[in-house]
């Protein structure tokens, strides 16, 4: 079960553009790596765990780079975007500026962590750890638009306080002459059935 991705990615992976890059942040053994991966995105994978980082070795369409995300500077170029930022199960909130700079125009980011109250029922515990109700939708908009959040208690892959988010950096668009009441344009659809 642990290698399955998650749900959350699964839901909203039809998001990210066909065959398009995917950075998979703090990817571990590499679980959305080869989720993406088996969907025909490259994909780049980051971890400081190089031993886990070497499970993806020759794996298909998966590069990989060891990398400390905490106590170094951001590992990637400037200029480099993906169509897909996955995030989960990690958090170091200084990372948050870089992983929206390293999305492309309609770029997806998904991202699922512990929240407040998973002191309760097991680990992480640690404060520092635990997102406080509604830091993610807040660290993220603007400048992402949110197509979907959460915000609670789950028991399934195990019991724990989560908050997950798909957001999106809007595309820049050419002027289609399509607008709506009060010269506003209509935006992008973005299918929630998947």
């Amino acid at each position: 079960m642990a290698d399955i991705a998650s749900a959350w990615v699964r839901q909203w992976s039809h998001l990210v553009e066909p065959g398009a890059t995917v950075l998979d942040v703090a990817a571990g053994r590499g679980r959305h790596a080869r989720w993406f991966a088996s969907r025909g995105h490259a994909v780049l994978a980051v971890d400081r765990d190089a031993e886990a980082l070497a499970s993806l070795a020759g794996a298909e369409r998966i590069t990989t780079l060891s990398a400390d995300l905490e106590n170094a500077p951001w590992p990637l170029k400037a200029g480099d975007r993906f169509a897909a930022v996955v995030v989960t199960n990690y958090l170091h909130r200084p990372l948050f500026p870089h992983l929206v700079d390293a999305l492309a125009p309609g770029g997806v980011l998904l991202y699922e962590t512990f929240a407040a109250g998973n002191e309760s029922v097991g680990k992480p515990s640690n404060p520092a750890f635990l997102l406080k109700p509604g830091e993610l939708i807040d660290a993220l908009r603007p400048p992402l638009r949110i197509i979907a959040y959460q915000d609670g208690f789950t028991s399934d892959p195990r019991a724990s306080y989560v908050q997950r988010i798909c957001a999106v950096r809007e595309p820049d668009l050419p002027s289609t002459g399509l607008t709506i009441r009060n010269n506003v344009s209509i935006p992008p659809r973005y299918d929630l059935a998947g």
